[in-house]
This record gives C-alpha cells, structure tokens and sequence, in this order.
C-alpha cells in the first residue's frame, strides 16, 4: 500500500498546497481476476483536483472517501463531477463515494444542482454505516471511526497489503480517534492547533495531542497534517517530537509513503 499526499494544507488552501486529500494504491485482482493497480482518495478538498493530475490520471481513482464535509474536505468532488460528465472521451463510469449521511445532498447544493439526480449519475454515494462496518474498495478495506468534530466526522482506517494506515479527517481527543489508530504502520494526523493557545475543544489536535496519540496506540510512523498557513508547521514537529520519539514527519505535497 503506497500513500502519496496530494494536499495537506489545513482548513483552506496554502501556497505550498491544496487542502486536504491523500491518494492511497495497492495492488489487487478486479472482476475478471486481472491484477491492477487500485486507487482511492481520502478527502478530495479545494484545489486537490488539479495536483491529483501530477500523480494520477484522475479517471483511474476507483473511490472517493470522505472524512467529513467542511469545504477543505470535500469541495473539489464538484470539479471531479465536471471532469467526469463532461470528459472529452464521453461522460465515465460512476464510481463509489463514501461520505456522512446527506453527502450527496451537500454536493448538490454545492454545485447548485437540483438534489435529484444532482451528481448521483457520476458518483455511487454511499452513507458510512452506523456500527462502523468496513466498506471495500478492490484490495482496501476501509472502517469509518466515529471522530469528535463540529460536524459528523470520521476517521478512516484503511487496511491493505496486511498494512494498516490511520488517517484522522479532523477531530479532537477523542475514544474513536484512539481506536482507529490502534497499532497503525502509518498514522496521518492533524495537527491544525498549538500548545498554549486558547483553542476550542473537540475540534482539532496539537501536534502534542498527536505525539501522544500515537504513543499510546503503538504506531510504526506518524505525518502531520492539516496544518493552517498561519501556523508554522515546523511548531507541529516540534511539539510531536517533545513526546513520540518514533519516525516522526510533516506532510509535504508529493511525499510517498509504502507500508509498513
């Protein structure tokens, strides 16, 4: 399983990168029992769209897995549903997209397209099961984690490859958050806050809060995420580093990482 970061910035845009979308591969067998490279996004936030093209031909992402439905999260699936109606090739084929419940209403209203069909004829949209059930996509195997955020937010723990890679969406200190990131090869996390500020609680991490996360679920690497362009991200390190004395990173568009 190959995580390639397509945009980190945190809660919008940044100058060095787009927000919020991760591209994940493996390798595994389709319907016919021909083994091909699968392709899924988790998140797919504003400006993702167009860096995806330096890494992947958009037409071949298999599935869309939202962590929640803030713009920096979820806004360019309405440039991905121009991309594929109005391909020069012809309009493609629906493709899954996981989300909360009410995605594909959002989405809608996003465009400004009447609900119904709004963009379900280019998009498959699933709602997260309640209990938490694993979706599947090809080789992956994806459990949404019920995560504390403003909003319905999920964590998504994506297995492959017998490798387990933890992704936070956004959220604070929470049960969930620590039982989807029990035991990870990977854990990319938030880290939108800094210590000694007055933040809010249940919405974002530290990258102390993120340190300690990992330490306590046992994790093989951790990358920081999401940080905003008013913070240093180098902060984020260095409050992670003061408690998790494992492999430690900041994400950067166009880093890879192959688990485990």
């Amino acid at each position: 399983m190959r995580l390639t970061v397509i945009g980190c910035a945190g809660s919008y845009p940044g100058p060095d990168s787009p927000a919020s979308c991760y591209l994940v591969e493996a390798e595994g067998p389709d319907a016919t029992g021909e083994v091909r490279t699968w392709r899924i996004l988790l998140d797919l936030g504003n400006g993702a769209l167009g860096m995806l093209h330096r890494y992947a031909d958009p037409l071949t992402v298999d599935a869309v897995l939202l962590s929640h439905l803030h713009a920096d999260h979820c806004l360019d699936l309405c440039g991905f549903y121009v991309l594929r109606k109005y391909h020069p090739t012809g309009p493609q084929p629906r493709i899954p997209v996981f989300g909360p419940a009410g995605t594909a209403a959002r989405m809608a209203r996003a465009y400004d397209l009447p609900e119904e069909p709004g963009m379900s004829e280019e998009f498959d949209f699933h709602a997260y099961p309640e209990d938490g059930t694993p979706v599947e996509v090809g080789p992956f195997r994806i459990q949404p984690v019920r995560v504390e955020h403003p909003v319905p937010a999920y964590s998504l723990r994506v297995r492959a490859d017998g490798a387990v890679l933890t992704y936070s969406g956004d959220s604070g200190m929470c049960e969930g958050l620590e039982r989807a990131a029990q035991g990870a090869d990977l854990l990319l996390a938030e880290a939108a806050f800094c210590d000694g500020e007055d933040n809010p609680d249940g919405i974002h991490l530290t990258g102390t809060d993120v340190g300690t996360l990992a330490k306590r679920a046992g994790v093989g690497r951790l990358v920081l995420t999401h940080v905003p362009a008013w913070h240093d991200p180098q902060v984020a390190h260095d409050e992670a580093r003061a408690v998790w004395d494992g492999p430690l990173d900041v994400a950067r568009v166009g880093s890879t990482y192959d688990l485990p």
